[in-house]
């Protein structure tokens, strides 16, 4: 049996094994609106239903969800990363259109992208602490479930950076 490590990289190691999603994370507030690329989330909930989304807080995009307490996640499907995934994994100010020939709607949760089969509108509850992150705790109060296409899922090299 390998015994444990409280080396750093072993530390990384371990936790780049953890499997993460991609989803692009919504909101809008006060004419405002942005989206970026998210790979920490997960249900954290049945009862009611909740997830929990990772960001670190100097992101853009958390000073529009604590305006408005409420975000939109987006579950990026494996035969679609490409695209979508270059786009918001650039990253943009609130000065920025996210959305310049990215088919979306309106939402009073944030820009609904056309096209994402899988989708949950939600209600922020809490706001954790959490190292260099910030833990936001929501609840789902809708969705778009279309379950025939799976959601890309990965492994980091590493734990220890994205």
């Amino acid at each position: 049996m390998t015994s444990l490590s409280t080396d750093r990289e072993a530390i990384g190691a371990a936790l780049g094994r953890i499997p993460g999603g991609a989803g692009i994370l919504t909101s809008a507030h006060a004419g405002r609106a942005t989206g970026m690329l998210v790979s920490w989330f997960q249900q954290v909930s049945f009862e009611p239903p909740m997830i929990a989304i990772a960001l670190r807080s100097s992101r853009p995009i958390a000073g529009l969800i604590d305006a408005c307490g409420a975000l939109l996640l987006h579950v990026i499907p494996v035969d679609d990363v490409g695209p979508l995934f270059k786009h918001f994994g650039k990253g943009f100010s609130l000065g920025e259109d996210a959305f310049v020939n990215i088919p979306h709607s309106t939402t009073e949760f944030g820009p609904s992208i056309d096209g994402i089969p899988v989708a949950l509108a939600c209600r922020v509850r809490n706001r954790v602490e959490a190292g260099d992150h910030d833990l936001y705790l929501a609840e789902v109060v809708s969705a778009r479930g279309d379950v025939s296409h799976a959601p890309y899922v990965h492994i980091r090299k590493t734990g220890l950076s994205y």
